[in-house]
């Protein structure tokens, strides 16, 4: 005995105190390879019957065996195997996914058990060769006859080798002659050793059952069984159906499929969605290329294998009257900070230097033409070949000035010999010195834009000591061999309490700006993405009605809660990826768009998109859409199938 019926009651609740009894203590017991009709009126009780002993309804009293295993104890993830296993269903309406093909169509229940995807198709067109429809595999159900449409339901029915057969109506929606031909297959199916049960209200169906069973108001009222006179052909044997879990890959496969039905509508989704993405690359881009420009125009004036060192300042002067000086110098190094600071791994050479800046009192001339200098530097290996635009760097009795100060004094200025003021401690130092070489070009623009005058540190400290005022050196060069080195020792340098040259804290500073500024920018074009978060959830919770019964049909061939939930998130990864991508093909396109006309007017790259922000926006974008679409996938997975399969 494969199933046994004992006692079973349903209940249907109309309000708190009502109820209808649809099924009245139904008690009966099936054999493998019978075919039975089970033949009543409209509300007899003949469909409940069916949604109860295929496990779509556990809510009843008594209980069903299936070789002698209770389905009334079962848990949700129990009757989901259970379906997937032990019943196959056939619909009146044949409930096709109508964007399906037929081989998906049949496919699917295999698909939710995780059966490779060789062994899904071989043994789909075997199947659909027995039914007669090997010809047709290809085809969307659109494209068949109502017999050829049940043909596959059939086909769907059987392809988990289950061994019970539901077939409510298998011929209601057929005319004779294609009734005929289902009849027939149908009896072939139970000669195979399936029990097959067809609900029914045709007598003319009955016909061809070995059993007929009559349920009136919830009660059998009639039990005829015909003498048993067949030939039992040995059935199919079971496959191999694995952990009976829809993969993540698979469910991304269905959803791929799902949405090509709607092709038009997503596309218009992704390419929404996508602004956003969009908005925030570029905004962080743009942010990305500013301080690529920043640290490039510093680098571009020192020499990479160099670190420049100094120790936190002293408080500078401030002046008390608008006369006042205003002067400024970093504080000054001991012997024991230079051995410390000549320990570091991987430093080959400690160079010495003074720098003061002074905004008011250093004065370079040259005969009548005079001009203000605000820096008073010492030259070091800092300063390579590539920043002295002409001449070279100074011996003893020169100086090297900057571009902008030799604009102010005389364009051919190198040779010639200019009287240079400037202030050290209280000490005012009138000299006179060759000008060796020219620093920088007046045409580039940095944070080197202060007027500037070098001289060799060996000759500042002698001059100095002729007027008996004491220089020590406020700024160490650290120089390496390899530049690979140097992000090192700047580490070092800062973790002994010492900072970096004035440039580098001026480019931290503006760089925390920067980024503040960005990240603003960034979080004001993210308010799109939420815009484009409710847009996916409302076209996913459209989705899910669309394909109630879609939804409905899963659940009966198998389909877990979370089985339909992951096909649901993964349309939502389909969606976020796509969007992503789509963002990130039209941040490049504006990237290039403006660099060109940025790159024409001021010789700059204004946006760069690193592969960090590349993943960042596809991972955002796909977040985004999974999370948006979480709500809409838990509430397909709640979906009732019996009410899910009633839906038009």
């Amino acid at each position: 005995m494969i199933l046994d019926i004992k006692n079973v009651i349903k209940d249907y609740k109309l309000s708190r105190n009502n109820k209808f009894r649809a099924l009245k203590g139904i008690n009966l017991n099936f054999e493998s390879g019978q075919l039975v009709s089970i033949i009543g009126e409209s509300g007899s009780g003949k469909s409940t019957l069916m949604n109860v002993i295929g496990g779509l309804d556990n809510d009843y009293q008594g209980d069903i065996l299936i070789d002698n295993k209770s389905v009334h104890t079962q848990s949700e993830k129990e009757l989901d195997r259970y379906r997937k296993n032990k019943i196959g269903f056939v619909f009146q309406s044949f409930n096709l996914i109508p964007h399906l093909k037929v081989l998906d169509n049949i496919t699917v229940a295999l698909t939710l058990s995780n059966v490779k995807k060789a062994e899904r198709i071989k043994r789909a067109k075997k199947i659909l060769k027995d039914v007669g429809l090997e010809n047709h595999m290809y085809k969307k159900p659109n494209q068949l006859s109502g017999g050829e449409k049940q043909r596959v339901a059939i086909a769907r029915a059987l392809i988990n080798n289950p061994d019970i057969i539901l077939a409510d109506e298998p011929t209601g929606s057929l005319d004779s002659e294609t009734s005929e031909q289902i009849l027939g297959l149908i009896k072939i199916i139970a000669n195979k050793g399936k029990l097959v049960i067809m609900v029914t209200h045709s007598e003319k169906v009955a016909e061809y059952s070995d059993r007929v069973i009559t349920i009136a108001d919830g009660l059998i009222i009639k039990d005829e069984k015909k003498a048993e006179d067949k030939k039992m052909i040995i059935g199919e044997e079971k496959i191999n159906i694995g952990k009976q879990n829809l993969s993540f890959k698979d469910a991304v496969g269905m959803a791929l499929k799902n949405m090509k039905e709607k092709l038009g509508r997503n596309l218009l989704v992704s390419i929404g969605a996508s602004i956003g993405i969009t908005s925030v690359i570029i905004m962080l881009s743009i942010g990305n290329g500013v301080g690529k420009y920043m640290n490039n125009t510093m680098n571009e004036y020192v020499n990479p294998n160099v670190v420049e060192v100094q120790q936190l300042s002293e408080e500078s002067d401030q002046p008390d009257s608008p006369g006042e000086l205003m002067t400024t110098e970093s504080k000054p190094f001991e012997q024991a900070n230079i051995d410390e600071l000549a320990k570091i791994e991987n430093v080959d050479k400690v160079e010495l230097a003074y720098s003061k800046l002074n905004f008011r009192g250093n004065i370079a001339k040259i005969g009548d033409k005079e001009s203000s200098f605000q820096i008073l530097n010492t030259v070091s290996s800092n300063i390579t070949k590539e920043n002295i635009t002409s001449g070279v760097k100074p011996e003893s009795g020169e100086v090297m000035i900057s571009a902008n100060l030799a604009s102010e004094l005389d364009d051919n200025i190198i040779g010639k010999t200019i009287d240079v003021e400037f202030l050290i401690g209280e000490t005012k130092f009138i000299e006179s010195f060759k000008v060796s070489g020219i620093f920088g070009d007046i045409a580039q623009s940095g944070m080197n834009d202060f007027s500037t005058v070098f001289i060799n540190y060996e000759n500042l400290k002698s001059l100095a000591e002729d007027q008996d005022v004491v220089i020590k050196p406020n700024t160490v060069y650290l120089v390496t061999d390899d530049q690979d080195n140097v992000n090192n020792i700047k580490e070092k340098v800062l973790a002994l309490g010492y900072t970096g040259s004035m440039e580098e804290r001026l480019l931290g500073m503006f760089t925390e700006m920067l980024d503040v500024v960005t990240y603003i920018l960034a979080a004001i074009a993210a308010i799109s993405l939420v815009v484009s978060a409710i847009m996916i959830l409302v076209v996913m919770y459209i989705s899910v009605v669309e394909r109630t019964r879609e939804i409905g049909v899963l659940k009966a061939i198998g389909a877990r809660r979370k089985d339909i939930k992951r096909i649901f998130v993964a349309e939502s990864f389909l969606i976020g990826l796509s969007s992503g991508l789509f963002g990130l093909l039209v941040a490049v396109l504006l990237m290039f768009m403006i660099n060109v006309i940025t790159s024409n007017l001021f010789s700059v790259d204004l946006v760069i998109i690193s592969r960090n922000y590349v993943l960042f926006g596809i991972l955002v974008s796909v977040g985004i859409s999974i999370l948006a679409g979480l709500a809409p996938a838990s509430k397909a997975a709640k979906l009732d199938p019996v009410e899910s399969l009633r839906r038009e």
